[in-house]
């Protein structure tokens, strides 16, 4: 995959059939810019994950190695035990790595680097009992943003390499939704919708924004059905293409997220930034561009009648 692009002319043809759709899908060009951008959000939000979203993950070091139970991941691969200095080590040097890597240098040592530590962090996490769905695309954003390479903020070239890495992201968000609704089929049946999941959880979790839905029967019903609709139909997000949609795509999934976390405290912090890889951030400085001149109207407009020189 390169960041040169081919005319348009020779690749119409190839795109019209349905396995030229699918290639273009994967190896649509995406601004490098945009990877930079993302690219930094995602590092960045490492310290606050180990500190913040997980920060009982540290707590582990202080389990007994008789309860560690390894996911597959971790049975495959010679991972080691989770004793206190396991623990501490790949908390700080994943911290450290990812410090480092927002920076954009050596983004394919030190993005390698920070794939590899978080996946250990993610196996103490997830290895006694608890296994948390919010963090695949997050983690999937980690392992591809290494293969891309050299990105700048300001970088106005595309790469077929990047469109790859984000089609990856974009096609594990749905995924998420996706499966999730699979499992709750799976694991519930129909008694999953017409039971009184949600219910349980407003009464459990439920803040003033959520408790008055107790008093209107059948809404919370109502609330699962159209919930495991959307979950099902949500690889029809694919078809999104332009970034006025992907705008109003990040701005629906993110405002479901703040809703849920408004009624519930419930949120999926990795999984929301995984999100945020959908937007057409290379388009960010002609947007900021374009609010400065709108708050600064008197300004502009002495700037362009003012005589040169």
């Amino acid at each position: 995959m390169s960041a040169t692009l081919p005319p348009p002319a020779a690749t119409e043809p190839a795109r019209r059939s349905p396995l030229g759709a699918l290639r273009g899908f994967w190896t649509r060009p995406v601004s490098l810019a945009r990877i930079a951008v993302f690219r930094t959000i995602a590092y960045l939000f490492v310290p606050v994950d180990v500190f913040l979203t997980t920060a009982w993950v540290s707590a582990h070091a202080d389990v007994p190695t008789a309860y560690y139970q390894p996911l597959v991941v971790g049975q495959l691969l010679p991972l080691p035990v989770p004793t206190p200095t396991v623990v501490l080590v790949v908390q700080w040097a994943l911290v450290a790595t990812a410090l480092a890597a927002a920076t954009g240098r050596a983004p394919r040592l030190l993005g390698s680097a920070v794939f590899l530590l978080y996946l250990e962090w993610m196996v103490i996490a997830m290895s006694y009992g608890k296994v948390d769905h919010d963090r695949i695309a997050y983690l999937v954003a980690l392992a591809v943003l290494p293969t891309i390479g050299v990105a700048r903020w300001r970088d106005r070239r595309s790469s077929e390499a990047a469109g790859w890495a984000m089609a990856a992201v974009f096609v594990t968000v749905m995924l998420t939704y996706f499966l999730a609704a699979w499992a709750k089929m799976r694991f519930g049946g129909w008694d999953w919708a017409t039971g009184s999941t949600i219910t349980r959880a407003v009464i459990r979790r439920g803040t003033v924004l959520s408790e008055w839905t107790l008093d209107v029967p059948g809404l919370l019903t109502a609330s699962q059905w159209a919930m495991l609709v959307l979950e099902f139909a949500a690889p029809l997000m694919l078809l999104v293409r332009s970034d006025r949609a992907r705008v109003a795509l990040v701005v629906l999934l993110l405002g479901f997220h703040l809703m849920v976390f408004g009624g519930l405290r419930i949120i999926f912090l990795p999984h929301c930034v995984a999100i945020l890889s959908i937007l057409p951030w290379e388009r960010a400085p002609e947007a900021l561009a374009a609010v400065r001149r709108r708050l600064q109207p008197g300004r502009a407009a002495a700037l362009a009648t003012a005589p040169p020189g």
